[in-house]
């Protein structure tokens, strides 16, 4: 039975899906939201933070547990995920990611020899965790041809994580994110696995078709719709679908979140709209991959935001509803005490002459 009518309700239920109540849980919530885009580390924190995250020290403790690990993942971009779901995602995705990057490697001089050497190689330099020039350089005093400037330490070092013989883990040195060993992963049923992560997928971003699954997860069209029919999901709305217990948002006022760049939110459809107007798109994605800090009201994006020293600016599209500058203030102290930072609330409306001071 359908129970979507209109925009304003789908992006509700989109984005209640997402965010939920407090929690130091990490690897709860990266499960919930269906992993957390992790190339930039404050700006993953910066999403634990907006879907219930409480003290930033819990990731690396997180880490330090082995509750998660980061590989790159969906779309072939580094996530945070909970440990015992690397091995399923693996399976799904790792084939897929080199076959991607293969062209780049060749570039790079990663020939597959010297690819098969790294590999050989890395489990007897890797008895506890490294950072990526370190292990690098451990390959190469092994005899492992790699050039340690440039980009090909991070395409090999991709390599290895796509066959599910390393990982990220603990930082080893302050913005010095070490790498790990893995065990060898379980059997995989490839299948079970993909309806899982249609089922997880449905849950964090649904209302949701196949076509947005596909597209989040870097899959074929074919396999999104083989996801969502392996899954069992209950329809919502002519060709959007949700997880079989999803219910209803609660009334009550705008939620509000303030997110940060690259929040997988703004990563989780084949198309931003409705959730944020075609006239705005450039100012949350200019080009060239960055996805900036968005204000987002009951599911739609208003806004864009940083932090100017003390102050945390808010610059909106559009005059935002009385009812969500409650909200809004919350979450910008909630920042400020997730940074431990005493911040001051600014908005400013952005026009065509550029932005300006705005009371609401």
């Amino acid at each position: 039975m359908a129970v979507v009518t209109d925009d304003a309700e789908l992006l509700r239920r989109r984005m209640h899906a997402q965010f939920l109540p407090r929690t130091d849980d990490v690897a709860g919530i990266a499960r919930r939201a269906g992993g957390i885009q992790a190339q930039d580390a404050p700006a993953a924190r910066l999403a634990l933070r907006a879907r219930g995250l409480r003290d930033q020290g819990a990731v690396a403790r997180a880490y330090a547990a082995g509750e998660v690990v980061c590989s790159w993942l969906m779309r072939g971009t580094l996530h945070l995920v909970p440990a015992e779901d690397l091995a399923p995602l693996l399976a799904l995705l790792g084939q897929r990611n080199l076959a991607a990057t293969a062209r780049r490697r060749r570039e790079l001089g990663l020939t597959e020899e010297v690819c098969r050497q790294a590999l050989a190689a890395i489990p007897e330099v890797l008895g506890e965790p490294l950072g990526r020039a370190d292990l690098i350089a451990a390959l190469i005093a092994r005899g492992v041809q790699v050039d340690p400037k440039g980009q090909a330490p991070a395409h090999l070092t991709g390599y290895a994580a796509a066959h599910g013989l390393i990982c990220r883990g603990a930082d080893v040195a302050p913005r010095e994110p070490g790498y790990r060993l893995l065990p060898p992963p379980p059997p995989v049923d490839a299948d079970r696995a993909l309806a899982e992560l249609a089922r997880r997928y449905a849950a964090a971003f649904g209302p949701a078709g196949p076509a947005d699954f596909a597209a989040w997860a870097g899959l074929t069209q074919a396999l999104g719709r083989r996801a969502f029919a392996l899954a069992e999901l209950m329809e919502a709305a002519p060709g959007l679908y949700v997880a079989p217990d999803s219910a209803a948002p609660p009334p009550g006022p705008p939620l509000v979140r303030l997110l940060g760049a690259y929040d997988t939110y703004l990563l989780g459809y084949r198309d931003r709209e409705p959730m944020l107007d075609r006239a705005h798109a450039k100012r949350i994605n200019a080009g060239g991959g960055v996805i900036k800090p968005a204000l987002v009201v009951d599911g739609r994006v208003l806004g864009t935001w940083r932090k100017d020293g003390d102050t945390l600016v808010v610059e909106r599209f559009a005059r935002l509803p009385a009812a969500a500058r409650p909200g809004l203030e919350a979450e910008a102290a909630d920042i400020g005490r997730f940074l431990g930072e005493k911040l001051t609330l600014q908005v400013v409306s952005s026009g065509p002459t550029g932005p300006s001071k705005s009371s609401v």
